[in-house]
């Protein structure tokens, strides 16, 4: 068998042997000829995008305008010049005269044969509608038809058909004076078409044609477009925080998970939480695990905070409640197939944790796994920091003096975690920090799809927006765009805390 020149699985993103056949995480075939994804371009988050208006309908249309071939220069198979319309006798040019379409390239467009009432045919212009309405297949093109009323059936009664989708709802046109008849061979006035329905209130609007209302299938019911997941890319921002979570450009679903939440210490003085997660590819379910793992561990800041525990304590509390809301998902035999199986907890729903707390003048942050939080001063000038270590191969190697950090991280088992919230993790031990800055900055709070892209502190200072204390949610959308330009390899998550020195509570950074 030929062997394959991956350095890691294209399905997964896993670390390969030269000599793999199968990937071990999710068993994609190496041996098939890898073909390279082609690259595909973003688009800057936070710009708005200027969406285009829809076309608008022509009279008598069933469709929106279109380009045709008359309408492009150029000449056709015959040497006949595309945009000189046809020749015309005389009645037919008479009659394109008395239409609205009179000066226009006459179009070929196809006609369907419809049913629809005689008072709606009555006041519809163009092709031969009016004779469609009356039960004829329309006339040739290019001639003017006068409009007729339905004929009564055998019976002596009217056939009535289904309204006509051109016209708006329209009340039936009062009858014409004896001493007025209507002119024969004035043309028919087009009705306008029916403005779309607003979509009903508290409803989801399509993103593609930003009209029509989005069905619990996902779908949209004016165009049918099919709707982005909730999670491939989500954004939250308050007064004190912001977060921007994306699915990333090679990843079939995201992963990543996060909560941000403020409120009030016993003293009234504020405080305010990030809580970010990571799901561990090679487990089952991990986007589950990220998303337990972050409403968990916010749910249970909020509960502890404004009831005075240290938060440092508080911290740690959450994130062993995060660990045991994580850990239950493997025994939930309604959500695993195997439930009988003896090994199911050897690839239990996983993930990484870290938060942050800003709060009474002090910075928390805690953590288990590689996800990491940033310290970004104001003023660069000053050194920025990374405040947490990782859980990793590389950190170990580099910690024990065996190899230095480039050396580590070089490595294709950098990555590979040694600690995370599961059921088969080997120990819990949450790393809780607490520190005091003596001036204002914002901590950056992220997993490894944003930091793989800026590791060291002095890149991720050189990447956050200098407004970014003033602008979160924008600061936010800017990193994880970083990403996405880097190659958007994995799912990206980042939220942002700003941290307002007090001179009278200053300390020792």
């Amino acid at each position: 068998m030929p062997q394959h020149e991956l350095s890691a699985c294209p399905g997964c993103a896993e670390p390969l042997d030269s000599n793999d056949r199968f990937c071990g995480a999710c068993g994609h075939d190496l041996s098939a000829a890898a073909v390279p994804e082609p690259d595909r371009p973003t688009i800057a988050i936070g710009t708005p995008v200027d969406w285009p208006e829809a076309p608008a309908r022509e009279p008598g249309s069933l469709s929106t305008s279109t380009q045709h071939p008359g309408d492009l220069p150029g000449t056709d198979s015959g040497g006949r010049d595309l945009t000189t319309p046809p020749a015309q006798g005389a009645a037919g040019a008479g009659a394109a005269a008395a239409t609205p379409e009179a000066g226009r390239p006459a179009r070929d467009l196809p006609t369907i044969s419809v049913l629809t009432d005689g008072p709606h045919a009555a006041a519809t212009s163009g092709d031969g509608l009016a004779a469609l309405a009356a039960g004829g297949h329309g006339p040739a093109r290019g001639t003017a038809v006068p409009a007729q009323a339905p004929a009564p059936a055998a019976d002596g009664d009217f056939r009535l058909a289904a309204p006509d989708p051109r016209t708006a709802a329209a009340q039936p046109p009062a009858a014409p004076a004896p001493s007025a008849p209507p002119a024969p061979s004035a043309p028919p006035v087009p009705s306008a078409p029916p403005a779309p329905s607003a979509p009903p209130a508290g409803s989801k609007v399509c993103v593609a044609c930003r009209a029509g209302h989005v069905d619990p299938d996902g779908y949209c019911e004016n165009c049918g477009h099919a709707q982005p997941r909730e999670r491939d890319h989500m954004e939250q921002e308050l007064a004190t925080v912001a977060a921007v979570s994306d699915r990333g450009l090679r990843h079939h679903r995201n992963e990543d998970a996060f909560a941000v939440a403020a409120t009030t210490l016993p003293g009234g003085s504020p405080a305010t939480l990030a809580i970010v997660c990571d799901g561990v590819s090679s487990a089952t379910r991990p986007d589950e695990a990220s998303a337990t793992a972050a409403d968990t561990a916010g749910r249970s800041l909020l509960a502890a905070l404004p009831r005075g525990t240290n938060p440092q304590q508080a911290m740690h509390e959450a994130i062993v409640a995060a660990a045991e809301a994580v850990n239950a998902l493997a025994e939930d035999p309604a959500q695993d197939a195997m439930e009988h199986d003896p090994h199911r907890h050897q690839n239990a729903p996983a993930c990484t944790i870290v938060g942050a707390i800003v709060a009474d003048g002090l910075l928390i942050v805690g953590w288990i796994g590689d996800s990491r939080a940033y310290w970004v001063p104001d003023d660069r000038t000053t050194a920025p920091a990374r405040l947490t270590q990782d859980d990793s191969w590389a950190a170990q190697m580099v910690a024990a003096g065996l190899m230095n950090e480039a050396q580590a991280y070089a490595d294709e088992r950098a990555h590979a975690i040694t600690g995370w919230l599961g059921a088969d993790a080997y120990e819990l031990e949450p790393h809780t920090a607490a520190f005091k800055p003596d001036r204002s900055g914002v901590v950056v709070v992220c997993t490894d799809g944003l930091w793989n892209y800026a590791e060291a502190a002095e890149d991720m200072a050189r990447v956050v927006p200098a407004d970014s204390a003033g602008r979160l949610l924008h600061g936010a959308q800017v990193l994880v765009g970083h990403a996405l330009d880097g190659g958007g390899h994995d799912n990206v998550t980042v939220a942002l805390l700003p941290f307002t020195f007090a001179p009278q509570g200053g300390g020792s950074a």
